[in-house]
């Protein structure tokens, strides 16, 4: 517990000096490591690629290509902090991925309200809550 705590007082002093306004709620925190991009921080941290850009609006932009190593971002809020993910993999579709989580398909979809419901904007690397 002191650990958690530590670490969450450590990244919102980190927030606070570097000016960048965090999510008041915030419940989990990440600092950007060389090479991460938004698929690679979600499948790390069993956190949505959506809910991971959802939470960062205005921080993160919608390309995710302005990550700088060592900023941190928030994962999820409480209370809606998603942390069963799934890495959507080559050839997989909506269908396989419910029926492989235990879930029914209508599930998933409210899980990702980015996924449209012919489930066609998925893609290898994105990871989706389950």
């Amino acid at each position: 517990m002191f650990a958690r705590l530590a670490f969450v007082l450590s990244a919102l002093t980190a927030v606070a000096l570097a000016g960048v306004a965090a999510p008041p709620q915030c419940d989990r925190y990440y600092v950007v490591e060389a090479g991460d991009n938004c698929d690679i921080i979600s499948a790390k941290t069993s956190s949505s690629t959506y809910q991971l850009a959802r939470v960062n609006t205005g921080i993160i932009n919608s390309q995710c290509t302005n990550l700088t190593v060592g900023e941190l971002i928030c994962l999820g809020l409480e209370g809606q902090d998603c942390e069963v993910t799934h890495v959507v993999q080559s050839d997989e579709v909506c269908v396989d991925i419910a029926n492989n989580a235990g879930i029914l398909l209508s599930t998933l979809l409210a899980n990702n309200p980015n996924v449209d419901s012919q489930c066609s904007n998925i893609y290898p690397g994105e990871a989706s809550s389950v």
